[in-house]
């Protein structure tokens, strides 16, 4: 691991939160930000399954996002859901995970939970997992902004908490600290597969939780990013979701991590993600034991 103090992540914090903001502001072009439309109003069309979308807005604003990485940071690597990985001449060691619309179903339906996601971290070298620095998730339908930066906390910012008559001041930062202990009715976020071989495993892994870990219910909202960051601010009281990819989690996870939770991001193997749990929270002994799906496939 780097030396954390080495890193300047104020500075990164700055450029994620920029590079989150224009892709954020790509979506909230969309016509009607909570109004149900056609995929061919948006220029979308399935990937992995009929379920799995890529719209116009995905890639507007991924390209959106990269222009002010690049734009500050030229020497970083980017990697992104919907375009190919960029690999700079002289790479700093510097690498940024985005995912540009997380929630396009829900982008599509009208449903407000999708954000633009950004993170970075530094890799010494190809074969390691990266450490993450900086992180932020901007949801433009709900009016929230998350971010955390490594050693300097996690904070929610709304735009609903900027004072009647004094538009165009900046809200004042919450820092977040997670769910309260020992709250009644807790709740559990997750997620399941595109891939329907593996749904079953983890709702029977989902059931486990709920049966042996005192949630009283579950919330599936569309969007792995929106709730880690529930988690982190403690309207969710915690998150597992299985194969996740990495720029689903990555900024995420670093604000949950930030709120003082414990987090498990996918393990790595020689080099490669592994696409297995990615949990935030208290999950105890259930979700400690959790492990790969019998015949796991990494989609990696």
């Amino acid at each position: 691991m780097v030396d954390e103090c080495s890193h300047p992540v104020q500075g990164l914090l700055a450029v994620a939160r920029a590079a989150a903001r224009a892709g954020a502001e790509t979506l909230q072009r969309r016509p009607g930000p909570l109004t149900p439309l056609r995929a061919d109003q948006l220029g979308a069309e399935n990937k992995t399954s009929t379920s799995d979308w890529v719209t116009d807005y995905d890639r507007g604003a991924e390209h959106a996002v990269r222009s002010v990485i690049i734009a500050y940071r030229p020497h970083d690597e980017i990697t992104g859901e919907e375009y190919d990985q960029h690999v700079p001449e002289s790479p700093s060691g510097y690498r940024w995970s985005i995912d540009p619309l997380d929630g396009t179903t829900n982008f599509i339906r009208g449903i407000p939970h999708y954000a633009t996601s950004v993170a970075v971290g530094y890799h010494a070298d190809e074969g390691r997992a990266v450490q993450w620095l900086a992180g932020v998730v901007h949801a433009p339908a709900l009016g929230c902004t998350w971010y955390a930066a490594r050693g300097a906390g996690a904070y929610l910012v709304r735009e609903a908490d900027v004072p009647a008559g004094e538009a165009g001041q900046r809200p004042e930062p919450l820092r977040l600290c997670g769910p309260a202990s020992q709250q009644q009715g807790r709740l559990l976020g997750t997620g399941f597969s595109y891939d329907r071989q593996r749904r079953p495993y983890q709702i029977e892994a989902a059931n486990r939780l709920m049966e042996h870990e005192g949630f009283a219910d579950i919330r599936r909202l569309g969007s792995a990013a929106i709730d880690l960051c529930l988690v982190a601010q403690g309207t969710l009281d915690a998150y597992a979701e299985y194969g996740l990819s990495e720029y689903d989690w990555a900024a995420g996870a670093l604000i949950g991590e930030e709120a003082g939770l414990s987090v498990r991001r996918p393990r790595w193997s020689n080099g490669v993600e592994t696409g297995d749990w990615c949990l935030l929270g208290e999950l105890g002994p259930t979700g400690n034991s959790l492990g790969l799906e019998p015949g796991h496939r990494c989609h990696y």
